[in-house]
């Protein structure tokens, strides 16, 4: 039995425990944030996300995975990876937004959420 593809509200939802977070747009596509910085957005086919990562941590993935994660000539000088909800698993999907979250939230907000009971 296939597994639905995951929707962009599933990836809104992976965040919704995340402090600093902001639903906005980007490029005329939704888009989330934290703080201001951007951390994916839905590319305009409605079917792909572009997530925020490093060139190492993007190189592995689609060197591991090519059918979920891939980039375009647009965003090869860009640390971002695209996704296809379609393929990927919301696990991994969950992990690599709260690694993007780490990365470009405040501090301060990492701090509290790493020390919530």
């Amino acid at each position: 039995m296939a597994r639905a593809a995951l929707t962009f509200d599933d990836v809104l939802a992976m965040c919704e425990a995340l402090p600093g977070i902001e639903e906005g747009m980007s490029y005329g596509t939704r888009a989330i944030k934290v703080k201001g910085k951007l951390i994916v957005r839905l590319k305009e086919d409605g079917e792909t996300i572009v997530l925020k990562t490093s060139f190492v941590v993007r190189d592995i993935l689609m060197h591991e995975q090519p059918a979920v994660f891939f980039v375009t000539d647009h965003y090869l000088d860009w640390p971002m990876v695209l996704v296809r909800l379609k393929s990927v698993k919301k696990k991994q999907l969950a992990e690599l937004v709260e690694s993007a979250w780490r990365e470009n939230a405040p501090p301060r907000l990492v701090r509290e959420f790493d020390g919530r009971a």
